[in-house]
């Protein structure tokens, strides 16, 4: 190891360190175990960072205030893909519409917390650290299920994030998440001669151990997870986009064989203060189209009644449009689960009242903790209140 120096080593290392490459000791153990429990639960969180307009995705086509406050944003009526009296999916949405009509789909509107904050950096990590608005957390929801589920190194629960980088949802203080966008990519990085020799490192500085153990597990694990990965293709189709190339990834990791319990994957882009329109429709189109690719590739799989799939957005916009054809950052949002198992398809709750605003914001009513607190007890069966700090009223999802 005195051949390569502390300097470069902290230099190519830097990208370990920031959580690119973190992965749990526990995957050694699926080497030595290899077989998965079909019975475990799955769950599947999509993330549209930047702010999704939730007025323009679930248009509430027959209140004249909407029309009024966006007499150029809105959603003309003969184009709503209507699927209430009141309410209708965006036209870019008939993938979903159509995962609505068959019962598979949960709409929950008014979704926010109290005192809620505008920033995207803020409120982005109040989502994933479930935290109070005014409270600051070093740990993410998914990470803290982790801690909670996994009672040592070597449980087989494990939570991925499809990315280069590990978000704040999924750190923890004890078990770690992975984060992958590619296995193959990521193996191929740690077979580099210069990766491959720091892994057999040692050394008595804290931090530099530390390092090289993380290293050592990467290389192990990642060989392990490519293994698996490879000989399993999907064959079903999906858009040719990024984000469909992540939901097939997570798609071909399921039917690998890996037990995990939670995905986590981001589409970005809809921070549509100008402009928002073709900007929007298409974000729209590019989440609709993966996710109906996912969910025939996890039916014909047999997968799909074992998984849940929750979307949600940091916040939603408000609701009068701006002086240049977009929207400014808003509070409450509406949030969708899709699966087979639902209790409630359709709409959970009441639709958005656009005549009781909060300084020109929807005021929300269901915390999304609470959406939380029900996925981690009914669907994950692990205790809520241990890992969200405080008790809150379960919905009638799962």
């Amino acid at each position: 190891m005195e051949t390569v120096s502390r300097r470069r080593f902290l230099k190519q290392s830097a990208l370990i360190t920031s959580g690119s490459l973190l992965v749990p000791q526990f995957l050694q153990a699926l080497q030595k175990e290899g077989a998965t429990n079909a019975q475990d639960q799955i769950l599947i969180v999509l993330q549209l960072s930047g702010g999704n307009d939730g007025l323009n995705t679930m248009v509430p086509y027959r209140n004249d205030r909407y029309y009024q406050m966006r007499p150029t944003l809105s959603i003309r009526q003969e184009n709503v893909l209507k699927v209430s009296d009141e309410m209708g999916f965006h036209p870019a949405f008939s993938q979903l519409r159509d995962l609505y009509d068959e019962g598979l789909l949960t709409v929950i509107n008014n979704v926010g917390y109290p005192n809620p904050d505008r920033s995207h950096f803020r409120s982005m990590d109040i989502w994933q650290t479930a935290s109070n608005a005014n409270e600051y957390l070093s740990t993410g929801w998914i990470g803290r299920y982790l801690d909670a589920a996994c009672p040592g190194d070597n449980s087989a629960i494990e939570a991925i994030e499809i990315d280069d980088m590990l978000g704040l949802a999924l750190r923890s203080e004890r078990i770690k998440g992975m984060a992958i966008k590619d296995p193959k990519k990521l193996f191929e990085a740690t077979q580099r001669p210069f990766f491959k020799k720091v892994a057999e490192g040692t050394s008595d500085e804290p931090m530099l151990a530390y390092l090289y153990k993380t290293m050592a597990e990467t290389a192990s694990n990642a060989a392990y997870v490519y293994d698996r990965s490879s000989v399993m293709r999907s064959s079903a189709t999906y858009p040719n986009t990024d984000f469909g190339k992540r939901l097939k990834t997570i798609a071909e990791l399921i039917q690998s064989g890996i037990q995990t319990n939670v995905y986590y994957a981001s589409l970005s882009g809809f921070d549509t203060h100008v402009s928002q329109p073709d900007q929007q429709a298409r974000l729209l189109t590019t989440y609709a189209e993966a996710v109906r690719s996912l969910v025939n590739d996890l039916k014909a799989s047999g997968n799909f009644n074992r998984t849940l799939i929750m979307t949600f957005s940091e916040f939603g916009r408000r609701v009068e449009e701006n002086a240049s054809g977009g929207t400014d950052h808003g509070t409450a949002n509406n949030l969708f689960v899709m699966g087979g198992k639902l209790k409630s398809p359709g709409f959970l709750n009441k639709k958005p009242d656009l005549q009781k605003l909060d300084e020109g914001d929807l005021i929300f009513d269901v915390d999304f903790r609470q959406v939380y607190a029900t996925l981690l007890r009914k669907w994950l069966n692990t205790d809520d209140k241990k890992i969200l700090g405080q008790e809150f009223s379960l919905l009638n999802l799962v």
